[in-house]
């Protein structure tokens, strides 16, 4: 039993490095960049306040809240990489489930299946927690850099084309947000926040 709470304990203390992995993203007072903890609080307030516009209304929130809380712990090994960057995407996968088994490893046994196949799901987004999760992981750094004006937009040369192409796939998750983020990067271009 000891041996078990040790492990959970030594989970947490590892998982704290969240909140040293900074984002691209500036919070929406523009103060600083975003941490990945942060992004995750805030976007498990997003799962449980924009819900109801998940494509499937039958999906099961506790397993999507699940997703969200573990979805970037991997950057804690991995790093975070600019959405918009030139990156390998299979050499970013490896890196990536490679910290998934040595993190989610300092568990129990039954909690480090439960979280690597919360992970994986959550990276597969195959499932319709899987895909309004995902949704939510684009939705907030457009609406941050929204309400920054295109901040980090702007410093880093993003085109309209970029985000909405790079994001389809909150479609998939949620027809209403998708409609909803169109709206905003219209509005976005308009206002010179970034560019077409």
């Amino acid at each position: 039993m000891m041996r078990k709470l040790n492990d959970q304990i030594n989970f947490l203390v590892e998982v704290d490095k969240m909140k040293q992995i900074f984002r691209n993203t500036i919070l929406m007072d523009k103060s600083r960049k975003e941490n990945d903890a942060e992004h995750t609080w805030h976007m498990s307030l997003a799962a449980m306040t924009l819900c109801e516009y998940s494509n499937d209304q039958a999906i099961d929130m506790l397993k999507v809240i699940k997703m969200v809380i573990i979805h970037d712990i991997v950057e804690i090994d991995a790093g975070d990489v600019f959405a918009y960057g030139n990156i390998n995407l299979s050499e970013k996968a490896i890196k990536e489930k490679k910290a998934a088994k040595r993190i989610f490893g300092l568990l129990p046994d039954g909690q480090y299946k439960e979280f690597l196949e919360l992970w994986n799901e959550f990276e597969e987004g195959a499932s319709s927690e899987a895909k309004f999760a995902q949704a939510l992981d684009c939705f907030m750094p457009i609406l941050h850099n929204y309400r920054t004006q295109g901040l980090q937009w702007q410093k880093l040369n993003v085109t309209s084309e970029m985000v909405l192409k790079r994001n389809k796939k909150i479609e998939l998750g949620s027809n209403r947000l998708w409609e909803y983020i169109e709206s905003i990067v219209s509005d976005a271009v308009e206002k010179n926040y970034l560019m077409k």
